[in-house]
């Protein structure tokens, strides 16, 4: 696993009514070390929003409707992990809160034939005159990530 990435496992409560799952607490300092901003987006099938990474925030991705291939690349060159490509497969079929820590390059692809919707929480809020926000290409050949399906 990617140095600093944290992952975890949403609980849903089920009844005759529906759900109810906590997404983040703010007594787990390990999932947000401080509150900078809350967002939401959607994209459309088969979109990909990759790459950027962040120097000063942390984020936190939520997947509540869709599914997504979430890819992270590690660009800290301190860290044990540097270097290293990591993917996760979140949304309705695996509702997890995904933590990607600053300095670690992150995108993801809409999965299926429904748009994805993305909820993500980050330790920063968003400056427009300087924004903490650099960018990749998807097909950076550094990161070298194949977005294809594999029919297996």
């Amino acid at each position: 696993m990617i140095e600093g990435v944290v992952i975890k496992k949403l609980v849903k409560h089920c009844d005759d009514r529906g759900f109810f799952a906590e997404l983040v607490r703010d007594d787990e300092p390990e999932l947000l070390s401080k509150f900078g901003q809350a967002s939401w987006s959607m994209s459309y099938p088969g979109v990909i929003k990759a790459f950027h990474y962040h120097d000063k925030q942390d984020d936190l991705w939520f997947f509540p409707s869709g599914n997504a291939q979430v890819v992270l690349y590690d660009l800290r060159k301190g860290s044990p992990t540097y270097k290293k490509t990591e993917v996760y497969y979140m949304g309705e079929e695996n509702p997890i809160m995904l933590l990607i820590p600053k300095g670690v390059a992150h995108g993801y692809r809409v999965l299926g034939e429904r748009p994805a919707t993305i909820i993500y929480f980050t330790t920063e809020s968003y400056n427009l005159q300087s924004p903490d926000e650099h960018r990749l290409d998807w097909d950076d050949p550094e990161i070298g990530f194949d977005w294809e399906t594999k029919y297996r």
